[in-house]
């Protein structure tokens, strides 16, 4: 069982991947303004990993 599976077919539309993707690092940003450190590094690691997962891998697949 994966994390995050990019095959499944909630993902198959790109704005709910970029979305995935982008929601957590800007929530990260805002726990850094709140002086929530780790919260932020949290956040900020696991829109990464989404991004990684949903935008750079899936488009070296093809």
């Amino acid at each position: 069982m994966k994390i995050l599976d990019p095959n499944d077919p909630f993902f198959a539309k790109a704005w709910v991947r970029w979305v995935t993707c982008v929601l957590p690092m800007l929530w990260g940003l805002v726990e850094f303004y709140y002086n929530s450190p780790g919260w932020g590094v949290l956040f900020v690691v696991a829109g990464a990993y989404a991004f990684y997962m949903l935008i750079i891998k899936t488009s070296d697949n093809g």
